[in-house]
């Protein structure tokens, strides 16, 4: 008999210590998909939320810039500090491509601050984001989806509202209108197109 308690007692142990693992590695595991985003072979349109990187203070996002010409936007990957995720976003747009591809946002840009409320981030540029743009529609198009559709990757992001040195202008780069917030355009990504 005190065989049979010494057996269902190590059985018990086995058991607590096989539920503690499973519960600490579904956990720690850190993967969310956000409902209605594709997996990470962009299935849908090209949206996809951020992904965790290895080291806890960094993660990895999904960058886009200008192809050779400037017509469409290309994925590029990059890690970037977790806890100031939406403007490490931007500043990381601001340095330009690491691979070659085209920029997107003129130099000598600041990013002001970036704050998302209700879905939509507040992006805010300083002056030289439109005294140092080099003009045109495409690349005013470039400019704007690198932003929208680089921050709408983030699950709290929905749309980008541009602001410049903290005003909401209707008019920055002379081709699009920017008094309202702007939703991301999937169809510009080179990766995704058909």
């Amino acid at each position: 008999m005190a065989t049979n308690r010494g057996r269902r007692r190590n059985l018990l142990l086995f058991l607590l210590a096989a539920l503690l693992i499973l519960v600490l590695t579904a956990g720690g595991c850190g993967w969310r998909q956000q409902e209605g985003l594709p997996e990470e072979n962009g299935s849908k349109e090209g949206e996809g939320e951020q992904s965790a990187a290895g080291d806890d203070d960094m993660v990895r996002v999904t960058l886009y810039f200008a192809d050779e010409q400037a017509e469409n936007l290309v994925a590029e990957e990059r890690e970037v500090e977790e806890d100031r995720l939406p403007a490490a976003i931007v500043e990381e747009l601001i340095k330009g491509s690491e691979t070659g591809l085209g920029r997107t946002i003129p130099e000598g840009t600041r990013v002001l601050s970036v704050e998302v409320k209700e879905g939509v981030a507040y992006v805010d540029f300083s002056r030289e984001f439109k005294d140092n743009h080099w003009g045109g529609s495409a690349g005013e198009l470039m400019t704007v989806y690198s932003v929208v559709n680089s921050l709408a990757r983030l699950e709290e992001v929905d749309k980008v509202q541009f602001l410049l040195e903290g005003e909401v202008q209707e008019e920055l780069l002379g081709h699009m209108y920017y008094g309202e917030p702007i939703e991301p355009d999937w169809d510009l990504v080179e990766e995704y197109r058909e």
